[in-house]
């Protein structure tokens, strides 16, 4: 037998014991960043997730659209603006948003789990009442040491997760891909960041695992030098490190969601690549960790 042979019996060797841990468990994955609109990494990434509902796993896709609501915006000819990592949405931006989560997105993934022989299904938090949430407040910001109020429109934060669709839908064997559009009491959609709504779906299934998936190998100390990797981090850690700077912009909410998952009984974060090709095998089912871990 060739020495390839061994070193892939090797592999599944190493992965038995992760998947007898995780059998029958949630994991909860966000996915976004410009992976998503790289046809063969989402290709990729939905074929690992197909993987992990084949081995008795129960995963739930929460995705979002970054960059593909920022090209629809320009195309229109808006100008994007961000506070703290979160878009500022206006009536015209939420229903771009929506169009692009719901709309596109949404239904490109679904279609992807069914090339890859699973069965998908799409929501977005708006169906069963499955987000609930609240207008954001206005945000904080300092300009030349001034204070400065601004208003984010249409940025919701959660107020209850109802996950009895999700319970349904991963019963019959499917795989949800949720959109991270919500709604308030007054039935008006919201748009929630998709690190954020991962966290509280996350939380409301007392998930094995949240894994968002982003553009970078992890939170790092320099954010242009990936050997500044911060392997692991402790959950009470991390707002100390967005105070001190060594977590800023995009990265805040993804390690904010990370740390408050953990606090409400997520056992293990992940921030990991997903242009790397099988991130998702590699940081589950190996001894070796490719990203952040927050616990």
């Amino acid at each position: 037998m060739s020495e390839g042979h061994y070193k892939k019996e090797n592999i599944l060797i190493e992965a038995l014991p992760y998947i007898r841990e995780f059998y029958d468990s949630f994991m909860v994955i966000k996915v976004g960043g410009h992976a998503m609109v790289d046809p063969e990494i989402m290709s990729a990434i939905v074929e690992d997730i197909v993987l992990l509902r084949f081995v008795g796993i129960h995963p739930v896709i929460v995705h979002g659209g970054g960059p593909e609501i920022t090209e629809k915006m320009e195309q229109m000819g808006k100008k994007p603006e961000f506070v703290g990592g979160l878009r500022i949405t206006d009536d015209e931006t939420v229903e771009i948003a929506r169009m692009v989560l719901v709309g596109s997105i949404n239904t490109k993934i679904v279609s992807l789990i069914g090339q890859h022989g699973a069965k998908g299904v799409g929501l977005s938090g708006k169906d069963g009442k499955m987000i609930m949430a609240r207008k954001k407040p206005a945000q904080k910001i300092m300009i030349k040491d001034i204070e400065h109020s601004v208003d984010l429109g249409w940025v919701g934060e959660t107020e209850i997760i109802n996950p009895e669709l999700i319970h349904i839908v991963t019963e019959q064997g499917y795989i949800p891909v949720i959109s991270p559009i919500a709604v308030d009491n007054e039935g008006n959609a919201l748009n929630i960041n998709a690190d954020t709504v991962a966290g509280d779906i996350a939380k409301s299934l007392q998930a094995k695992k949240l894994i968002l998936m982003t553009d970078v190998a992890g939170l790092m100390r320099d954010p242009s030098d990936t050997t500044t990797r911060i392997s692991r981090v402790l959950a009470p850690q991390v707002d100390d490190m967005i105070d001190e700077g060594i977590i800023g912009g995009g990265m805040i909410p993804k390690m904010r969601s990370a740390s408050t998952s953990v606090e409400n009984g997520v056992e293990r974060v992940h921030i990991i690549n997903g242009s790397v090709p099988h991130s998702i095998l590699l940081e589950l089912f190996t001894d070796g960790g490719i990203g952040t871990m927050v616990f």
